[in-house]
């Protein structure tokens, strides 16, 4: 493989090894540093899922060619910006006359280097010149005409210095909807870009931002009520807030006491297309969980957010939006908090039915108590209904939530009805 092709992979500091990718072939490559391997650190790095193995020679992956993966080990594929991450990517590209179509994945993960979700970094990285203070306000002012696609608006209508600090704090956060990484300093309050400060100074949020109103209500608001309300059914969630009362705001898991954190997605860990319903299904992570060796009490709290899901009516519950974290100093893994926790269906709209991202007893609407408890046998979940009837008491708790926040009566009602208990058929 050519060259500049090749990428050195880093973790804690230490190269782990070099990916590649031919651009002939479309396919990659990965290979780990020997002298990683010799000292046999971070053994479980990368499970042993059938992917990335623990051995000297090159391995070589060209069955992840999709749109989810582009070709690269899921493991490293999740260090991708997502929908949104593309579309800001691509405006600064344009702002800066580039093609992001002439990048080749290896660049891309070059302009990722060490600014990434998780702690897996990239070099040598493409130069990105630093800024070091944001203005909130004027970052919203550019996101909504980068998002206004009537207005066909493109790098040269907007500043290039806005656009940068967008590209900086916006393109590695996943998912669809606006959003962006800051870094708020503890004593004096001042924001900076969360790309690649860590620092135990800071406390390091992901900010979903309020863009679009359209719907008539803010769904930032919403996920506000449904963080409260999963507090309150004991599920474990980093902490929380509204600026400005508008835009959701959450604690980063993957940047605690001033470490950055390996993070894997169910989806990168295995291999599973999260855009697919192959192996999307909640048996296939009780699965993983019991692959990975996780304490049997975290297992219980996966079956806590499963009810969850399927009471509060949050269908959008795929493989990306569940994940791991990995001890380093343990060499093992946890189950992450949840995020992400919301409601995913158009209020506006009477949906009959709806289908989930993630089956249950291999059923993907109108879900009942049979195929909850199934799945509580099959992965021994200790009193499962009292689990049940723990989250269903938090219903009361998101109505009081939605009505305390001012959420539109109409929004409100067409919420609170597809809210359900769960029950026998």
């Amino acid at each position: 493989m050519a060259k500049n092709n090749i990428i050195n992979l880093i973790a804690f500091g230490e190269e782990v090894g070099r990916i590649g990718f031919d651009e002939v072939e479309n396919k990659s490559s990965f290979q780990y540093n020997p002298k990683f391997l010799k000292e046999s650190k971070f053994l479980n790095l990368f499970p042993n899922t059938g992917i990335i193995r623990r051995v000297p020679y090159t391995q070589v992956f060209s069955n992840f060619n999709n749109p989810t993966f582009k070709g690269l080990p899921p493991q490293i594929a999740d260090s991708l910006p997502d929908m949104f991450g593309n579309l800001i990517f691509k405006i600064w590209l344009d702002s800066n006359n580039k093609n992001q179509e002439h990048l080749t994945i290896i660049e891309q993960l070059a302009y990722i280097s060490n600014r990434g979700m998780g702690a897996l970094e990239y070099f040598p990285s493409k130069d990105i010149p630093q800024n070091a203070s944001i203005d909130l306000e004027e970052i919203i002012e550019v996101l909504k005409q980068v998002l206004d696609v009537k207005t066909k608006t493109v790098g040269k209508n907007l500043k290039s210095e806005s656009l940068l600090n967008i590209f900086k704090i916006g393109t590695s956060a996943g998912g669809a909807r606006p959003k962006i990484l800051i870094s708020k300093n503890k004593k004096t309050g001042r924001i900076i870009p969360g790309d690649v400060e860590y620092s135990d100074k800071y406390e390091h949020y992901l900010v979903k931002l309020s863009l679009d109103d359209s719907m008539g209500y803010n769904r930032e608001i919403v996920e506000y009520c449904y963080y409260l309300t999963a507090k309150q059914a004991m599920i474990t969630m980093m902490e929380s807030e509204l600026i400005d009362n508008k835009h959701f705001a959450t604690l980063r898991f993957d940047r605690r006491d001033g470490e950055k954190k390996h993070i894997l997605t169910a989806s990168g860990m295995t291999g599973w297309d999260f855009k697919k319903s192959d192996n999307s299904s909640y048996e296939n992570l009780f699965k993983l969980c019991s692959f990975l060796k996780i304490p049997h009490t975290q297992i219980e709290e996966l079956y806590r957010r499963m009810i969850f899901n399927v009471i509060f009516r949050n269908t959008d519950d795929h493989l990306k939006n569940h994940s791991f974290i990995y001890d380093q100093y343990k060499d093992s893994w946890r189950l992450s908090p949840a995020y992400d926790l919301t409601y995913s269906l158009n209020p506006l709209i009477d949906f009959k039915t709806s289908i989930r991202a993630l089956s249950i007893n291999n059923k993907r609407n109108n879900i009942n108590l049979e195929d909850v408890l199934t799945i509580a046998d099959s992965f021994t979940i200790k009193n499962p209904k009292k689990i049940i009837s723990e989250v269903q008491d938090a219903i009361i708790t998101l109505e009081k939530h939605l009505k305390a926040f001012e959420v539109p009566i109409k929004i409100r009602k067409s919420i609170m009805a597809k809210i359900k208990p769960i029950k026998h058929t």
